[in-house]
């Protein structure tokens, strides 16, 4: 079954260009030209995955962003018609977990698509099986990787794919010190990162939140200035 991508554009050219880039890797392709008609294609249909435009008139990519992140976690990616760093991190901060600048390569977006789809899929298996293994804890925190599920003071703690791997990559590696480097190449697996990039950052401050964690006095995710990121033991 191949996945279903909603994608929305208002530039008919790059909405078609991507349509057919996608449909050549046998994905099932949304394609709006208006947040009207995205937006009510969220409500009715299951989707895999979202690639919104920023720039839509009305309605902006960042307001669908966020509607998609009140009910759904499949993968975002937004789509930004110039190198603004406010507009990648104000993407990233309403739950999108990558974005792409205009003009790109088609075939750098399919890769970006596929990583996306690959972590998603690979933490939320169409019918999980309830496994009691895979299960990580720190502090007030509960982690199970094979469901897909986290708690936090024993609530269920609602995070992106993005956001779930990075707080998998720190459980994991408790007691060392993880760099944004090392991060980005875990999670994205690309070579795209460079030292200006503020998306792991951003994503950081995004679960700390979550956590309710703070830089000052943090209870789970510890910054080490100049190296990266830490759960201590």
């Amino acid at each position: 079954m191949s996945e279903k991508i909603l994608v929305v554009d208002d530039e008919v050219e790059i909405a078609d260009l991507i349509e057919v880039y996608l449909n050549n890797e046998n994905y099932t392709v949304f394609k709006f030209y208006t947040a009207k008609e995205a937006l009510e294609c969220i409500d009715t249909t299951e989707l895999d995955l979202a690639i919104l435009d920023i720039m839509l008139p009305g309605i902006s990519g960042f307001a669908i962003c966020q509607q998609i992140r009140e009910q759904y976690t499949y993968p975002i990616i937004m789509l930004t018609a110039k190198d603004e760093e406010t507009d990648k991190i104000t993407g990233l901060t309403l739950g999108a977990d990558d974005y792409i600048t205009k003009p790109f390569r088609p075939l750098e977006m399919i890769a970006r698509v596929k990583a996306q789809l690959r972590r998603y899929k690979k933490y939320n298996p169409a019918s999980p099986e309830k496994e009691e293994g895979d299960v990580m804890m720190h502090s007030n925190l509960i982690m199970n990787i094979s469901t897909h599920e986290c708690l936090l003071n024993e609530k269920p703690l609602v995070l992106t794919p993005t956001e779930f791997s990075i707080l998998r990559i720190l459980l994991e590696n408790k007691g060392n010190v993880v760099s944004a480097e090392e991060l980005f190449h875990q999670i994205w697996q690309d070579e795209y990162y460079c030292k200006s990039n503020n998306t792991i950052t951003v994503h950081i401050r995004h679960l700390r939140e979550k956590l309710n964690d703070t830089v000052e006095n943090p209870t789970h995710i510890k910054t080490i200035w100049g190296v990266g990121y830490k759960i201590e033991k």
